[in-house]
């Protein structure tokens, strides 16, 4: 899900207008058999994507780049604008693809979203697709991977491994998708260690590592001693490593950035996306859906553990890793409180409310402005 500016303004919008969301379920939208979409030639595909950062950032957009790769070692010819902003950049960059002849085009930010759109509007003929938004149109359809599952995961890890039971997170924007994704962690910490808290600092960035850094420090000096993060560059694991701390990563494997320090990350595994839609750009299956799947399809996953992670680690991530693909462990269910201790459901949560939330669970510390 990494991005920048305009993300803050979509807080407002995603945090506060969600009744006009919906979770995506994987599932065709109205409009999806009369889209008027015609199959393309294998050879005839040409691929553009849209990256926010640079393909080689250690982080989000090199696991977006993962899938590009992926789609040419397949036999598609691709093209890609990276280090586009969350701006009216966004719409020139997806312009000039569609100039250079693309027929599928990739935007992966969630400020990319409305800018994705209006170039839709006027092409109808083209394929679309949107990461971590929620909109969609007959030729434009949105994805995520449910990271919210390897965030609990990796919640198990920290969980395990904190001798402070406190535990720091370093993230981006204040949007629902940072938000689950804190609350996730925090329920996979919560089933290890129920003394263990996670307090949250953000960075109103998605890709900026000084800031993450810093904001990383404070943690640290705060007392945690295992760091997490929503960011899109491996900072937050280096002022562990510094402060002779622990950390987890995201989006791609980094245990070479802190050796000392790296337990584990939640990753993307964004080719198995990407292959299997440009296929069905071929093939004539193509629906203009909305998409959010987890470990059971692999559009997500756990790094290998690292040898610092505490015993028994790997028993419990596995156990509850199994349990989530086969249903009998499901996130957000049972009595749901938050941060104050109010509950907010007595029954779990229904998927479209755990896609949009914006308040934080029991044992989280931090807030949400506005």
């Amino acid at each position: 899900m990494a991005k920048r500016l305009l993300a803050i303004i979509l807080a407002a919008v995603m945090v506060f207008a969600l009744a006009a969301c919906t979770a995506p379920t994987g599932e065709p939208v109205d409009g999806g058999a009369e889209s008027g979409l015609k199959p393309i030639a294998k050879e005839d595909v040409k691929v553009g994507f849209v990256y926010i950062g640079d393909i080689n950032d250690g982080g989000y957009t090199q696991a977006h780049d993962k899938g590009r790769l992926a789609l040419e070692a397949a036999g598609f010819e691709c093209l890609y604008k990276e280090n586009i902003p969350e701006s009216a950049d966004c719409e020139v960059a997806v312009r000039e693809l569609v100039d250079a002849g693309c027929n599928g085009i990739f935007t992966t930010s969630v400020g990319h979203m409305d800018y994705t759109e209006t170039v839709a509007k006027e092409y109808p003929e083209i394929y679309f697709n949107h990461a971590t938004g929620y909109k969609t149109l007959p030729n434009m359809c949105n994805y995520m991977g449910r990271v919210i599952e390897a965030r609990y995961l990796a919640g198990i890890v920290a969980g395990m491994k904190t001798e402070a039971n406190k535990i720091g997170y370093v993230a981006a924007m204040q949007i629902p998708e940072c938000i689950r994704g804190i609350n996730a962690f925090t329920l996979g910490v919560q089933s290890v260690n129920p003394e263990a808290t996670v307090e949250v600092i953000w960075t109103n960035t998605w890709y900026d590592p000084a800031v993450e850094k810093q904001a990383a420090i404070e943690l640290l000096d705060k007392g945690c001693d295992v760091i997490e993060q929503h960011q899109d560059s491996p900072a937050p694991q280096l002022a562990a490593q510094e402060k002779g701390k622990f950390a987890i990563g995201y989006n791609t494997p980094t245990p070479d950035a802190a050796p000392k320090a790296y337990l584990t990350a939640p990753l993307f595994h964004w080719d198995k996306f990407y292959v299997d839609c440009v296929n069905r750009v071929v093939d004539g299956t193509w629906e203009p859906a909305s998409y959010w799947e987890g470990l059971a399809s692999g559009w997500v996953g756990l790094d290998e553990l690292s040898d610092l992670c505490a015993e028994g680690t790997a028993e419990k991530v596995e156990a509850a890793k199994q349990g989530i693909i086969d249903g009998s462990l499901v996130l957000f269910s049972g009595e749901i409180k938050d941060q104050d201790g109010n509950v907010k459901y007595t029954d779990g949560m229904p998927n479209e409310d755990i896609y949009n939330m914006n308040w934080f669970i029991e044992g989280v510390i931090g807030t949400i402005d506005g």
